[in-house]
């Protein structure tokens, strides 16, 4: 397998959330594993994964010990932490330090990965060995479509109308609203669905179902109207 398409000790960002590739992620960092880890990766320009919990909490809990027990499954003190195997590899595009013990920083989404091999590391980082997974197609959008791309274009707008900073805009510049992938994943990341739900939509290969799923989900809602 081509170097290219595999990345080695990719540390992992464990979250309660999704990100998809082109998004925006706001963190603010206080918890010591990940300030060394996302101090080392502004200082080298590396990238770091954000995988979704599926058990476990996004912040680092000591184990309930019910009676009768040694501890946690883990052996290590704290509550056990799972998450999927796909997930999204961030960069950092801002960097800063408010207080001593707190980051404030903001990435980009760019390609989704899926975890071959992990490691926790003893002061609870997670690591993984990872391989890129293709990019979306651009895929024009189709007529019967259209009606989901204008209305996320008519919502941006209105942001822009009611003169809201750049920098609180959920979305990033420049607009991508001819194109499928681009536009479910804006929505996908706005919706108020289940992160299991964000998660099954991210991992589909074909960003046209992706986009028709978003947009039976708009129909439902009403919110598209």
């Amino acid at each position: 397998m081509s170097d290219v398409l595999t990345l080695s000790s990719l540390p992992l960002f464990p979250l309660g959330s999704v990100l998809y590739p082109g998004g925006l992620l706001p963190l603010r960092i206080f918890e010591v594993r990940y300030l060394d880890m996302i101090g080392k990766c502004h200082k080298t320009g590396a990238p770091f994964g954000i995988v979704a919990l599926t058990q476990g909490s996004e912040v680092r809990k000591p184990a309930s010990k019910p009676t009768g027990t040694s501890g946690s499954p883990t052996g290590d003190g704290f509550a056990n932490e799972a998450f999927h195997t796909v997930g999204t590899i961030a960069e950092i595009t801002e960097f800063s330090v408010p207080q001593p013990g707190l980051m404030s920083i903001r990435c980009t989404g760019a390609q989704r990965f899926k975890i071959s091999n992990r490691q926790k590391l003893k002061h609870g980082l997670w690591i993984a060995d990872v391989t890129r997974l293709e990019n979306d197609l651009k895929v024009a959008i189709p007529e019967d479509l259209q009606a989901t791309a204008h209305a996320l274009g008519k919502l941006l707008q209105s942001l822009h109308d009611r003169q809201v900073p750049a920098d609180q805009i959920p979305v990033l510049a420049p607009y991508q609203l001819e194109d499928c992938g681009w536009v479910a994943n804006r929505w996908c990341e706005l919706l108020p669905i289940p992160v299991e739900l964000k998660q099954r939509l991210m991992e589909l290969d074909n960003p046209l179902v992706r986009l028709e799923l978003v947009s039976d989900i708009l129909d439902r809602t009403g919110i598209a109207m």
